[in-house]
């Protein structure tokens, strides 16, 4: 996060800005779509229905448009990270042929090495380069995004009936105990692919083919990562269905009994459908920061390494 603000500081304020008009919008919808049901529809209000559903289309566009901005503002920074962090690797290799040139004896000898740094190098300019530079368009202003999402619809429901706080909050406190043990499992092998591949791009360089036992480790790691990430995102997804089934169950009853409109049975489950993505985003971020967070030690390191060879 620190090399965040230093390269896009100023940046990530007009991102956070276009986040917080997004989230300050998201529960409008949820409250026209119950006065829409609750209000028009039972009164038979032809004109007032006509125009909260053109007040319903118009927020929707709004809200839109500033995703829009947000995302094409987030896709140029990261961009932007990307090629400052292509330029850092170029400049600290710039001395490299030279370095080499110094006694061909030593260079012989030091063939094999090289071509493994070669192998390093080009992999971190081609590819690790790319997911680090994508975090960066995100790294504020997406937390920021899904946790006033959350907060604005988990507000709005409990405005409407109390049991929606703790129906929210049984559907989001397991997670945090689950989710983050699962996270670490993945990041403890995503740390470890990431050095692997490293081994198998000198392989290549130096000898024209990797190692089988390189080729099956990173196999290994990216199966294990698939099952970890989808076993945790099935567990997820149980829990917002499991919600779902309560409010409509409870909120069913209760509309039965008239002790609940329609309405507002119809506003507590399309809240729970919109907490339920940005949480998953929300986690999804904590997945990059994590792992983002190890290429990027590795990647300093190397930097600092080529640093270090080029002025010896």
């Amino acid at each position: 996060m620190g090399y965040v603000l230093r390269t896009s500081g100023k940046h990530q304020l007009g991102l956070a800005a276009l986040a917080a008009g997004v989230f300050l919008l998201t529960s409008v919808p949820l409250e026209l779509q119950r006065r829409i049901v609750n209000d028009a529809i039972k009164n038979g209000a032809t004109t007032t229905i006509v125009w909260l559903a053109i007040a319903y289309a118009g927020v929707a566009l709004l809200e839109q448009a500033l995703k829009l901005a947000l995302n094409v503002y987030r896709g140029w920074v990261s961009e932007d990270a990307v090629r400052t962090l292509r330029r850092t690797l170029r400049e600290a290799g710039l001395h490299e042929p030279a370095r080499r040139d110094v006694n061909r004896e030593a260079k012989r000898e030091a063939t094999k090495d090289d071509d493994s740094e070669t192998g390093t190098h080009a992999a971190m300019v081609v590819s690790e380069a790319e997911p680090i530079g994508g975090f960066v368009g995100m790294a504020i202003s997406e937390p920021l995004l899904q946790i006033g999402t959350l907060v604005s619809v988990i507000g709005y429901m409990t405005s409407l009936e109390w049991w929606a706080l703790a129906l929210s909050a049984g559907f989001l406190l397991p997670q945090l105990l689950f989710v983050p043990a699962l996270q670490h499992a993945i990041n403890m092998r995503a740390a470890e692919r990431v050095k692997t591949l490293r081994h198998v791009g000198g392989d290549i360089v130096s000898r024209g083919v990797p190692e089988e036992e390189g080729i099956q480790r990173v196999f290994e790691l990216n199966m294990g990562i698939y099952k970890i990430k989808f076993s945790m995102n099935l567990a997820m997804n149980f829990m917002y269905h499991a919600a779902v089934a309560i409010a409509l169950g409870v909120g069913g009853l209760m509309a039965i009994e008239h002790k609940l409109e329609v309405g507002t049975v119809v506003a507590i489950v399309s809240g729970l459908g919109k907490l339920n993505d940005p949480w998953g985003d929300l986690v999804n971020w904590g997945r990059e920061l994590s792992v983002d967070s190890v290429k990027y030690r590795l990647f300093a390191d190397a930097v600092g390494r080529q640093r270090a060879l080029a002025t010896a």
